[in-house]
């Protein structure tokens, strides 16, 4: 083990904001309105909706899932970061949540790139995969504990070469604790297990935010 890791102290988040991220004025904005309110720890934060946007233009995605939309910050990162011609659907369950995510991508001028259904997502993702819907990128990030079931649908609805990205894959910290068995980390850590051991796919597991996983289907 490399004991060179360095631990994320306030000050180096703060000189990684500072010098690793470049986030405008509407989307600090709506990271702030977010992060008022009574839930908003469960937003991406800015490197992660900076990872979703470069991943997009270096890739050269033009479909995207998001599972998960809350008050649209990773959304508005991705959407922004397609072509013209790209698509994103996403996927929630809270309209309250999505009338603020829609507001902002109104004014973002990127509302008539992303298709909002409000749905129970695994279902909605059946009824796709039935219909043979394919994604360049899927973007994970709903309820934790239906992680593994979430998993195995993705995989189904994602092209050749696609790459699934899944967050809070850390979850605080708590995979690593033994002594932490809510049903939400078991659910993480048996998502966890699955993908390293599935040679249907890549991964890499990044360490930042509260943890991310990459996979690329084969």
């Amino acid at each position: 083990m490399n004991s060179r890791h360095v631990g994320i102290t306030d000050e180096l988040q703060e000189y990684l904001y500072n010098f690793g991220v470049r986030e405008d004025q509407l989307l600090e904005r709506l990271r702030n309105e977010t992060l008022a309110m009574r839930f908003g720890h469960m937003q991406v934060s800015p490197e992660q909706g900076q990872l979703l946007a470069f991943l997009i233009k270096l890739l050269g995605v033009t479909s995207v899932l998001e599972i998960g939309v809350f008050t649209g910050y990773s959304s508005l990162c991705m959407a922004r970061a397609l072509s013209n011609d790209g698509v994103l659907m996403a996927l929630d369950n809270q309209k309250r949540f999505t009338d603020i995510a829609e507001a902002y991508w109104l004014e973002a001028g990127v509302l008539d790139k992303i298709e909002l259904r409000l749905c129970d997502a695994l279902a909605e993702i059946e009824r796709l995969r039935q219909k043979a819907a394919r994604f360049d990128m899927i973007f994970l990030d709903a309820d934790k504990e239906r992680y593994p079931d979430y998993y195995e649908a993705c995989l189904g609805l994602l092209s050749s070469g696609g790459l699934l990205i899944v967050d809070n894959v850390l979850w605080y910290g708590n995979v690593a604790k033994a002594s932490v068995t809510e049903p939400i980390t078991k659910a993480i850590r048996a998502l966890n297990k699955i993908i390293v051991e599935d040679e249907r796919v890549e991964m890499t597991m990044l360490p930042f935010s509260d943890g991310m996983t990459l996979v690329r289907k084969k």
